[in-house]
C-alpha cells in the first residue's frame, strides 16, 4: 500500500447513520469518496470530487484537499445541506480545507454561543429564584413552594439536558457511552415532565385560591402542598427511567443498532411510549391548565363586576345617609365609625382581590409561554413517530424544536422579575448583594428582615 495513503476510521452522522471513506493520495480520486446513507447509496470519487448519492439521511462524504496538496479531509453529510459530497450542495467535494472552515465556523459559532447562553440564563436565573424566596420571608408564601421546586426543576434541565444535547450539537457525536446515553434521556423526559407537572399544579392553586377563598386555607394546607410536590416529582420517574432503562421506549430495531454502536445516541421511539409520554408529560396537564385558567378568568370577570356593585352601593348608601343626617339636624355626630369600617372592609376586600388575580395573570403568563414553547416540539414528537419515514423532518428544524422547548426554563425567571413587584424587588436586592462593587448597597440581615416586604 502506498504510504502517502490516508485512511479515515469509520464515523457516525449526526442522525447517528454509519458512514465510512477512504481517500486517495494527494487528492480525493483513486478510493471511495462516498458515504453510506439510509438507502445504502453511496460511490467511490475521482480526481478532485466525491461520488455516491447518500440520500435521505446520511449524505456522502465530501473531501477535501489541504494546503499541501496530499492531506486530504472528509467532512460528512446530513442529507440536507451536506458539507460536501453527494449529500448536499454547499461545498463540493473538491473544495479545499479552507473553504470547509469558512462554511462551518460560523455557523459552529453561533450554534456555540445560542446554547451556551441559554444554558447559563437558565442556571443563573433559576438559582436567583431559589436564593431570593429563602434570603426575603414575605416570599415564603404556599404558592411559592411550586415556584421553588420549579425553579429547580428547570435548573436541573439546563444542568442535566441542555448541557448533554450542546455537546452532541456542537461536536457532531456522542463521547459518553452506552449507559450515559440512557441516563440522559431519562434525565431529560423526567425534569421536562416535572417542570410541566409543576406549572398544572400552579394552575389548580391558583383556581382555589380565586374561586374558593374561604375554603382555600383549608384545602391547601402545607401537607397537601409538600404531597402534590411529591408527587411531581415521582410520576415522571414512571415514563422516563423505567421504560428507557429496561428498553421499553423503542423498536427492536433500534435496540439492535444501539448494541452494535454504542457510541450513537438517537432517542428513537416507538409508537404506544410516544403515546404515553406525550399524554402525561403535555397533552393531560396542559388540557388541565387550560381548563382551570378558562375557570380562573370566568371568575375574575365575575369578581370584579360583583365588586364594581358593591363599591357603587357603598357610595349611594353614605350619601344617602349624610342627606338624613344634614337635614334631621341630629345633634350627634355622624355614625363615621359605620362608614369607615365599611370603606376600610372593601379597600381589603379590594386589594386582596387585586394581589390574587395579579398572581393568577403572572402564572397565566408563565402557562403560555410554556404551551407556546413546548407544544411545536410535541406535535413534531407524535407525527414524526406516528407516521414514520414519510413525514421526516430536517435534522436542523428538530434540533431547533428542543431547543425552544429548552429555553423555556430561562424565560420563567424573567417573567417572575417583569411582573412581579415582590420578585422583582428580591432580585434587584439579592444581585445587589451578590456583586462586590454593591455590597453597601445591600441591608445587614437584621435590616433585611425588617423591611422585607412589609
Amino acid at each position: 500500500m502506498d504510504p502517502q495513503m490516508w485512511w479515515y476510521d469509520t464515523g457516525f452522522v449526526p442522525g447517528g447513520v454509519q458512514i465510512a471513506a477512504v481517500v486517495g493520495n494527494g487528492t480525493c480520486g483513486g478510493g471511495v469518496g462516498g458515504g453510506v446513507g439510509v438507502d445504502g447509496d453511496g460511490g467511490g470519487g475521482n480526481n478532485n470530487s466525491s461520488g455516491g448519492v447518500g440520500t435521505v439521511a446520511a449524505g456522502a462524504v465530501g473531501c477535501a484537499i489541504g494546503p499541501d496538496n496530499k492531506t486530504t479531509h472528509t467532512v460528512a453529510g446530513d442529507g440536507t445541506a451536506a458539507i460536501g459530497g453527494g449529500g448536499g450542495d454547499l461545498v463540493g467535494g473538491g473544495g479545499t480545507a479552507e473553504d470547509v472552515a469558512a462554511a462551518v465556523g460560523p455557523v459552529l459559532v453561533i450554534k456555540t454561543v445560542a446554547m451556551c447562553s441559554i444554558i447559563l440564563c437558565a442556571v443563573l436565573g433559576n438559582a436567583l429564584v431559589v436564593i431570593s424566596v429563602v434570603r426575603h420571608r414575605k416570599l415564603r408564601i404556599l404558592t411559592n413552594y411550586y415556584v421553588v421546586s420549579l425553579a429547580f426543576a428547570d435548573f436541573l434541565v439546563a444542568l442535566c439536558a441542555m448541557s448533554f444535547n450542546a455537546s452532541v450539537e456542537i461536536t457532531g457525536k456522542w463521547m459518553f457511552g452506552y449507559v450515559m446515553c440512557d441516563v440522559w434521556n431519562s434525565l431529560d423526559v423526567y425534569f421536562s415532565t416535572a417542570s410541566i407537572l409543576h406549572l398544572c399544579c400552579i394552575s389548580v392553586d391558583r383556581y382555589y385560591a380565586i374561586v374558593s377563598p374561604l375554603q382555600y386555607p383549608i384545602t391547601m394546607t402545607q401537607r397537601t402542598v409538600l404531597y402534590m410536590l411529591l408527587n411531581v416529582w415521582t410520576l415522571p420517574a414512571l415514563i422516563s427511567f423505567l421504560p428507557i432503562f429496561f428498553g421499553w421506549y423503542t423498536t427492536a430495531e433500534h435496540q439492535a443498532f444501539r448494541r452494535k454502536n454504542p457510541m450513537s445516541c438517537v432517542f428513537v421511539v416507538n409508537r404506544y411510549y410516544a403515546i404515553i409520554s406525550s399524554s402525561v408529560s403535555f397533552w393531560i396537564p396542559g388540557v388541565v391548565m387550560i381548563v382551570m385558567y378558562y375557570r380562573i378568568y370566568k371568575e375574575a370577570v365575575r369578581q370584579r363586576q360583583a365588586l364594581s356593585r358593591t363599591s357603587s352601593n357603598i357610595i349611594l348608601n353614605s350619601i344617602h345617609q349624610h342627606r338624613v343626617q344634614h337635614y334631621s339636624h341630629r345633634l350627634r355626630p355622624p355614625d363615621s365609625e359605620n362608614m369607615s369600617n365599611g370603606n376600610v372592609t372593601t379597600a381589603k376586600t379590594s386589594t386582596s382581590w387585586r394581589t390574587e388575580h395579579k398572581a393568577a395573570r403572572t402564572l397565566g403568563i408563565i402557562m403560555g409561554v410554556f404551551l407556546l414553547c413546548w407544544l411545536p416540539f410535541f406535535l413534531w414528537y407524535v407525527i414524526s413517530t406516528l407516521c414514520g419515514d414519510p413525514c421526516s423532518f430536517p435534522e436542523t428544524l428538530v434540533t431547533v424544536l428542543f431547543w425552544i422547548g429548552y429555553f423555556n426554563s430561562s424565560l420563567n425567571p424573567l417573567i417572575y422579575a417583569y411582573f412581579n413587584r415582590d420578585f422583582r424587588e428580591a432580585f434587584k436586592n439579592t444581585l445587589q448583594c451578590v456583586f462586590p462593587c454593591c455590597q453597601s448597597c445591600c441591608p445587614k440581615e437584621s435590616d433585611s428582615t425588617a423591611m422585607s416586604y412589609v
